[in-house]
This record gives structure tokens, sequence and C-alpha cells, in this order.
């Protein structure tokens, strides 16, 4: 592949100076993630790979399962579950403060446990779906396993509903932030009851854990967890002027270290970074050269809008840079992929999008694909 160094005017208007520290933060977490969501863009990571005890954060995995089964018409959210014996001896009121206080043996909406499970984090309301769901909580811990797989959540391993200690239930801070993007992308109708800042049922109202929703920083969900093994942890997403961040921070001393700790990242990536559109498909930013085509040349633009994120203090050494095999062999359909279009930024990964071509392009007749051949060899391009 041939790199070539495209000079774009409206590059120069991004070019400045920076400081080689701009992107330099530290955190108290054990394991963190900051995401851009629109964009994919790992903005900051600290352990993101290695195993840690997710606690109540993995009822993210559970509130999916049954979004999911609402979509596919399984089950609606006025069908009403079973709160069985175990679901309310394990999962009530002697399990602790994470309860929604069902009573035993009664009947309760997918809509109403859905919210013990998101705003109050009710074990009992994550087993009662579980057992409704899946049969058995075991039996869907293993659907669970199943689907986080299916996402890409190679190191996620579920084996209850509820983030209970288990040496073997264990997920990473990208799995997390990965399963928090599908739950904002594909069930949107649902999102809204992760910003709900407080639940009653049974008498008891019980207020929402997530301490970045008082914080008055946009942040709409997600999910608190905490347990011995795993220190406080906090899934968050948070969107300022269109622009969405997702965050993952576990491995806390604290719930005031875990609220300072989230605001301290989440406004760093607000303030640290911002998107913008590079190229649009109607910029066509490279003349390729065609072999044996009624033209010499076509244009390569990207394959939609190309949004990308940059620092907000500038950018230092930035290189954008069009890969693709030259000549195009003719005949070329338009919006066909040939190569890629690439932004590498000092400390942040790199960002790249389809080059497609502009045009169609027939092939030459044989006399002029002859003459064709002949002049490449003796010319070049």
């Amino acid at each position: 592949m041939k790199r070539l160094k495209l000079c774009m005017l409206f590059l120069i208007l991004f070019i400045t100076s920076i400081n080689n520290n701009a992107h330099a933060i530290e955190t108290r977490a054990t394991h963190a993630i900051l995401v851009d969501y629109e964009t994919g863009m790992v903005l900051f990571e600290h352990n993101p790979d290695t195993l840690m005890s997710p606690a109540s954060m993995s009822k993210l995995m559970t509130v999916l399962m049954v979004l999911e089964a609402v979509e596919d018409g399984r089950i609606s959210m006025n069908d009403k579950f079973f709160v069985s014996d175990d679901a309310w001896r394990r999962g009530g009121s002697k399990s602790g403060s994470s309860t929604m206080f069902l009573n035993a043996r009664s009947r309760v909406s997918v809509e109403n446990l859905l919210r013990g499970v998101i705003i109050q984090s009710g074990n009992d309301a994550c087993i009662a779906l579980a057992e409704g769901l899946g049969g058995s909580e075991l039996g869907f811990a293993e659907m669970m396993t199943e689907r986080a797989r299916d996402l890409g959540m190679e190191n996620s391993t579920f084996v209850n509903s509820t983030g209970w200690p288990d040496e073997e239930h264990k997920t990473t801070a990208r799995d997390l932030a990965n399963l928090t993007k599908h739950l904002i992308k594909h069930h949107s109708s649902s999102y809204g009851m992760f910003a709900e800042r407080s639940f009653t049922w049974n008498g008891i109202t019980q207020q929402n854990r997530n301490p970045l929703l008082y914080a008055n920083m946009g942040a709409d969900g997600l999910k608190t967890g905490h347990t011995q093994d795993s220190g406080y942890g906090l899934v968050a997403s948070a969107e300022q002027n269109g622009r969405r961040l997702i965050l993952v921070v576990n491995g806390l001393q604290s719930k005031k270290e875990r609220a300072s700790e989230a605001r301290k990242l989440m406004n760093w990536g607000f303030r640290a970074f911002t998107n913008d559109t590079l190229a649009t498909p109607d910029d066509v930013l490279v003349r390729a050269p065609v072999w044996q085509g009624e033209f010499a040349r076509v244009g390569l633009a990207p394959s939609k809008a190309f949004r990308v994120v940059l620092p907000r203090t500038g950018l230092r050494k930035m290189v954008v840079t069009a890969s693709y095999d030259k000549p195009i062999l003719a005949p070329i359909t338009k919006g066909m992929r040939v190569g890629k279009l690439r932004v590498t930024l000092p400390g942040l990964e790199t960002q790249e999008i389809d080059l497609v071509t502009t045009a169609n392009i027939e092939r030459e007749g044989m006399l002029a694909r002859a003459l064709s051949a002949i002049s490449y060899v003796i010319f070049g391009e």
C-alpha cells in the first residue's frame, strides 16, 4: 500500500502547538476506561482488559437481556413475574441494602422490576427477572454469558444475575463500556430509566445511587457497584452539547472517592477533547490514477462523514494519510472501497475510515488498453 500525505487546506486551521502532557491524567481506580461514544475512541484507560469483579455493574447485562426479550416480543413490560421464596430470601431485605423490598410470592410487572434493578439495584428484582426469563438464575446466567460472547465481550463470564461475589463471575472495564454503548444505541426508548433519580415500591422510596446524576454535568446513567472484593465502581454516561462519553471505573475505596474520581475523569474528557468532522463524502481528497480506464484518474472520498476526536488545545505532529493500491484497475463502480483515510495524533489511537471511489469508470477498448500498457511501461503513471 502506498501512502500519500494529503495537503488539505482546512487542516491548517487545526495545526497549533500542544503540550506533550496534554493527555496526562491519573486515577485512583484499579480499572478505568473513558470512551467517546460516537467514534469509539478511547480517551483514557487503566487496566481496561484485566479481569475484575463487577458487583452490581453486571446488572447492566441482566437489564439488556430483559430489554431484548421485550423487543423480540417474548415478553412485554406489562407481564407480571412471580417472586419466588428464593428470590425474596437471597435478594430481599435479608441480603442487605441492595433490595427492591419485594414481597415473596407476589407478582410484579417487568417494567417495575426493571426500575427496581436500575434505580434501586434490587437483587430480589434481578432474581425474579432471571427466573422468569431463564427458568432459574443459573440458566439465565448461562444465557447472559452466551449473549456477552455474541456482543464481543470475550472476557466476561456471568454466574448470577446480581453480581453477587463469585470467583468465576468476572468482566473487564472495556467489556462494560462496550455493553453500555450497545444499550444506549439499541435501547434508547428504555434508556431514560437510568436517569430516574428515585423509585418507590412497597411504600419505600430509594434514591438512584449514581453520584453523577446529581453533579449537573449531563449524566443520564448507568449503574454503581460495590462489594468487598470489587471495591466501589461505576458505569456512567454523560452528554454535553451533543457529545457523549462513557466511563467505567472500579476498585475505589469509598463512595466519596468513586464520586470524585468519576467527576474528574468525565470532566477531563469533555474539557480536553472535542469531536470534529474532518471530511465528508462530498470532499474529494485524492485523485487516484486509473489503469486501463476511460479516464486517467478517479476521485477518492470518505465513505461517510469522518468524525474524529481532537484535543481542544490543538494538534502536534498530526498526520493525515490516504492508503490505497494504485493504479486502480478499471472498471470502477462509484462507492467502491479501495483504501483507508487515517489520522494519527500523539497519545491517541489511529482513527480511520474507508476511502471510496466517487465515479463510475468503464474499461477502455482493447487497442486503448494496449497503448496504455505500453505508455505505462515507458513513462510510468
